[in-house]
């Protein structure tokens, strides 16, 4: 137990609780704002920077010792909670947990593990199973170069710079086994042994094991094999997914962890199957067959893509390099083993797809959203070619978002004195949220705009440090880039991942159109950008630097803006402060979309194509809608029908709304679509909902239990 004040900072450093608890966070900001910033907002670098005695002589100056004990006990008493949701309804799993598969997890911007919202709900998903005490433990990999880090040239075009993260400035401990060994597991593959070690974080309750291929007895190719998140070539990526999956299953065991259930977040983790049917073979005396039934009964399975290109797919020969060794321990022929990945399993052509090995290899399967869900039903009808698509095996999970992570100060208290002091835990009632209704106009108005204004000036000093860094020979860039955007303007924000089918340039198919709605003085609108393209998608790149050369058009500048290396903590500040989220996909090819989710929590309000989860959760007065949701058989032509229905609405419905005040300066019927918002969707689009129904729905039958209804 520790007794002072430094050992208790260790302490709560030391578990990500402290992510989505901004009441730790303030203390150490407070200690000393300028070193916070300068480490990467990390609280084990920032201890590691600032020694003890000076944390006592801080605290004594800045009265912080009862703020540090506060959070140090509130901390303790949430890991010591014993009457949690979970308690009364996870049955088996209080027993053996849920093991919780991902290639990315978006925890922290000071952990820069994950690339877009694949990460960020798997982040998510931890932090909300711990609330509810839903016993589980996530596995990945720990990429010491992290993803990279966006800077720009002169011209606009995207460059990648990666750094190494040192481990020592991160909540991360090795991992031990029973007898408090460091654990490391390995795979033996024909062409050597492929190790790694394991590491261990703490998300309040949750655990997070990560497997690094940094060791002393891997090559020096495969010590860089988990280096880059997504990066390389089929080969990389073949090994990155070995390690995965057949270490990640080899290192919960190593771990002392006995899993009942097995949730497989997208299909680059569908090796662990694999090793499980090994397992039942070789150790308890199954028939590839019968295997292959056990262990798809205890598995979950997540698809996330309803594009081609995300499913990962390997040659035969690709294959067979790196696992042609399993087909001898279970005893089964080359085809039969490449067969379990094949939509053709006779087809000595076909590459092995890890979504369709997944698929054969769950009990269950679910798309994000709704309307996924029916297009995932098409996409792998192929599958099951005898039935008919509506019955295809494949339901759906909605996503949400983890509100504490992402909600901000201002909208914290609103809920507070309208929700309940205890509305955290009381999310998932929709009547507890109808005090939101209630609310006086000004007060939630006043404590939307609040956060507003410090987005404005978030951005601006970063406009001002990407123009200091761009022309370090001009110093009156950075001052101009500073005056750049209005506290007062109606500020629209589109941030996400730059690929081609999100349409990020779809406001700039009328320039003279777009103008004028940008240049009305009496009613100022501007755009914030910000969003990273993978390294090798040129055409991602490209709609970046179309945005940031259009930036720089005299009808355009400092009314839309790019911000460089989008990470969490910059969506934070955007989807904490815009007025409007922008979502202009080519549907149906949003499998979900949750940052719309997190601006609703904050008072915004989505202005987005019918497709994800908006298509379920539009009602007509909770937000804004592109289109009615048809789609034209020609791109084309459905291109031009979004683009004018994107223009319509802006120009005739959100400007309007806006800037209609009464006498106290409220935009009272945009308040009123505020309260809508956050009374119907509040309830509904949070991950504690979506961890209950995963729960429900998919963990207890697959452990053995019986799913039961939420009180």
């Amino acid at each position: 137990m520790p007794t002072n004040l430094t050992d208790k900072l260790r302490t709560l450093a030391a578990n990500l609780f402290w992510t989505w608890h901004p009441e730790i966070i303030g203390v150490f900001r407070d200690l000393d704002p300028e070193l916070w910033r300068q480490v990467n907002f990390s609280p084990v670098a920032f201890l590691r920077a600032l020694p003890a005695d000076e944390i006592d002589r801080r605290s004594l100056i800045l009265n912080l010792e009862s703020r540090i004990n506060f959070a140090y006990h509130r901390q303790v008493e949430y890991l010591r909670a014993e009457h949690t949701w979970a308690r009364y309804h996870a049955g088996p799993l209080n027993v053996r947990p849920v093991a919780y598969f991902s290639a990315e997890f978006g925890i922290h911007e000071s952990l820069p593990i994950y690339s877009g919202g694949l990460g960020v709900l798997s982040g998510d998903h931890l932090k909300s199973a711990s609330d509810l005490g839903v016993p589980l433990v996530g596995v990945g990999l720990l990429y010491h170069q992290g993803y990279f880090r966006q800077t720009l040239t002169a011209d606009g075009w995207q460059q990648e710079e990666y750094g190494f993260m040192p481990i020592d400035d991160l909540p991360l401990q090795p991992a031990l086994d029973e007898k408090g060994r460091v654990v490391e597991v390995s795979i033996d593959l024909p062409t050597g042994r492929l190790g790694a070690r394991v590491w261990r974080a703490e998300i309040g309750r949750a655990t997070l094991l990560l497997l690094d291929s940094d060791v002393s007895s891997n090559s020096a190719q495969d010590r860089e094999l988990t280096a880059r998140l997504y990066g390389g070539d089929r080969r990389i990526r073949i090994r990155q997914e070995l390690i995965l999956g057949f270490g990640g299953l080899r290192a919960l065991r190593a771990c002392g962890f006995d899993p009942g259930c097995y949730h497989l977040n997208e299909g680059h983790s569908a090796f662990v199957t694999l090793e499980r049917v090994r397992e039942r073979v070789e150790n308890d005396g199954y028939s590839f067959d019968d295997a292959c039934r056990d262990v798809a009964l205890h598995t979950v399975f997540t698809t996330h893509t309803p594009v081609e290109a995300g499913h990962d797919r390997f040659a035969p020969d690709l294959f067979d390099e790196h696992l042609g060794w399993l087909r001898d321990r279970l005893g089964v022929s080359r085809e039969q083993l490449l067969g379990l990945g094949r939509v053709n399993p006779g087809d000595p052509g076909e590459p092995f797809c890890m979504t369709v090995a997944a698929l054969r290899l769950s009990r269950s399967a679910n798309a994000v959203s709704a309307l996924h869900g029916h297009v995932s039903r098409r996409m792998w009808n192929r599958l099951w070619p005898n039935r008919d698509e509506r019955l295809v095996p494949i339901g759906h999970v909605t996503n949400g978002v983890h509100i504490a992570s992402w909600l901000s100060p201002s909208m914290a208290k609103v809920y507070e004195r309208h929700v309940g002091d205890r509305w955290i835990h009381r999310l998932c009632h929709r009547d507890a949220w109808e005090g939101i209704a209630k609310t006086r106009d000004l007060e939630l108005w006043e404590a939307h705009l609040y956060e507003k204004h410090k987005l404005v000036e978030f951005v601006r000093q970063r406009l001002a440090a990407q123009e200091a860094r761009r022309a370090p020979h001009d110093p009156s860039a950075p001052a101009k880039a500073a005056r750049l955007l209005s506290r007062n303007a109606l500020t629209i924000g589109f941030a996400r991942r730059y690929a081609t089918y999100k349409r990020a340039t779809l406001l700039f198919r009328d320039l003279d159109r777009l103008a004028r709605l940008l240049g009305d003085k009496a009613r100022p609108v501007q755009i914030i950008y910000a969003g990273k393209a993978h390294p090798q998608d040129d055409g991602g790149k490209r709609l970046i630097q179309h945005i940031v050369q259009l930036s720089r058009d005299p009808r355009f500048h400092g009314k839309v803006v790019f911000v460089e290396d989008y990470d969490l903590g910059v969506g934070r500040h955007l989807v904490q402060g815009v007025d409007v989220w922008l979502n202009n996909p080519v549907k149906p090819l949003e499998a979900c979309g949750t940052s719309g989710m997190k601006v609703t929590l904050n008072g915004g309000l989505n202005l987005s194509i019918l497709d994800g989860w908006w298509a379920e959760a539009y009602d007509g007065a909770n937000g804004f809608a592109i289109g009615a949701g048809d789609v034209h058989a020609k791109a084309e032509v459905q291109e031009e029908r979004d683009a004018n229905s994107l223009y319509e609405v802006l120009e005739k419905t959100i400007v309007p709304m806006y800037f209609k005040r009464n006498v106290e300066d409220v935009a009272v019927d945009w308040v009123a679509r505020m309260k809508n918002a956050i009374t119907s969707m509040a309830w509904r689009f949070n991950s504690d909902r979506m961890v209950m129904d995963y729960m429900l729905q998919c963990y207890l039958p697959a452990c053995g239990g019986l799913s039961t209804q939420m009180k």
